[in-house]
């Protein structure tokens, strides 16, 4: 079994589909380990999903689980707070948070452990189906023949587009996002929404010690250099208080912020042809409003390993995998697009928490 891309997905399934006994070649097409981005806010289906996995111990010790998120006016003050509901009999809390390198760390660890060894600086040329396998030509004129092949490469995956070359393309939905770390203040405890401004900002806990501060903006697309970054967001920050103004005036020319334009699109289904089949952001792309993107991305690889497991079949299993998670994936797209143009509209805050809310509840149902 072959399984192109090792981030979140890829490395998922490897992990998963040893279990099963199936060890798998997992390639990538980056030069080596190399992490960007800030922080990921876990919910509680997520923390679930980790725990089947084997990682959520490790995940809870270095990064950080709690319940709730609390709704805050532009000047810091106290509206609300959302539930995050817990998964029924998962032993998890609901919400949670961790730094992107350390996630990639534990996972890169467990893949080791499970006996794959990732290639890196490598992609596929050319792949060719028959009904009983399929045949690749890599990129450096190596060859292997597989019985499946996992898609796992990201929102432009060339996978995508060699299987399903009418596959639509990645269209920017209208906002960016900001992030960048934050000390965590004594007394934060859960995940922060501040609402009712032009923008919307927030933080999740990602460690004992750090959080990650977000900031979603409604703009046209834009590339911003990296020396443009601390000025404009500063500016964004302007109306805001409580700790966030706090966050706004330690920002300098040395601070590390990330910054990028949301993207999705929406693929028809089945997400796969023949023996090969895409998992995660090749297949269905996620903005963060929903904070389920890797969520869905290691559910994923968790429900293909048991199809692959009960059916025996890659056909029966794939067919299996399309009935189950499909429709959830779906789901959280539409959920996070919604969410997002209700933050567009300047909706009010109930309006926004209320999608949030009914999505929570709904994803905490076992899968």
């Amino acid at each position: 079994m072959l399984i192109v891309g090792a981030g979140i997905a890829g490395m998922a399934a490897a992990v998963a589909l040893r279990r099963i006994g199936v060890v798998a070649d997992l390639i990538d097409i980056e030069p080596g380990r190399s992490v960007a981005g800030a922080g990921l806010t876990i919910t509680g289906p997520t923390l679930r999903a980790l725990r089947q996995l084997g990682v959520y111990d490790e995940v809870a010790a270095r990064g950080y689980v709690g319940e709730g998120i609390r709704v805050c006016g532009v000047d810091g003050a106290y509206l609300r707070d959302i539930a995050t509901p817990m998964p029924p009999r998962s032993g998890v809390p609901g919400s949670g948070g961790i730094g992107r390198p350390v996630l990639y760390e534990i996972l890169s660890a467990q893949v080791l452990a499970a006996g794959v060894r990732p290639r890196f600086g490598l992609s596929v040329a050319a792949l060719t189906q028959d009904p009983a396998g399929v045949d690749v030509t890599f990129s450096d004129g190596s060859t292997g023949r597989y019985d499946m092949v996992i898609g796992a490469d990201g929102i432009y995956s060339r996978t995508r587009r060699q299987v399903f070359p009418d596959a639509p393309e990645p269209e920017y939905t209208g906002q960016s996002v900001w992030r960048m770390f934050v000390p965590r203040p004594p007394g934060v405890d859960r995940r922060h929404y501040f609402l009712g401004g032009v923008v919307k900002v927030g933080w999740t806990p990602v460690s004992a010690t750090r959080m990650y501060l977000f900031v979603v903006e409604r703009t046209p697309r834009r590339t911003r250099e990296p020396h443009e970054l601390p000025g404009a967001l500063t500016d964004l920050l302007k109306p805001y208080g409580g700790h966030v103004r706090t966050f706004r005036e330690s920002i300098d020319a040395r601070t590390e912020i990330a910054y990028r334009p949301l993207e999705s699109f929406r693929l028809p289904g089945p997400w796969h042809r023949g023996r090969v089949i895409l998992v995660g952001d090749a297949a269905h792309p996620t903005t963060p409003q929903l904070a389920s993107g890797a969520g869905i991305a290691v559910e994923d690889a968790l429900v293909l390993a048991e199809e692959l497991d009960r059916h025996g079949s890659v056909p029966a299993a794939f067919a299996a995998f399309a009935v189950r998670q499909e429709p959830r994936c779906r789901f959280v797209v539409d959920s996070s697009i919604e969410i997002g143009r209700l933050e567009q509209q300047q909706a009010p805050p109930q309006a926004q928490t209320a999608v949030v809310e009914r999505a929570l509840a709904r994803l905490a149902e076992p899968i």
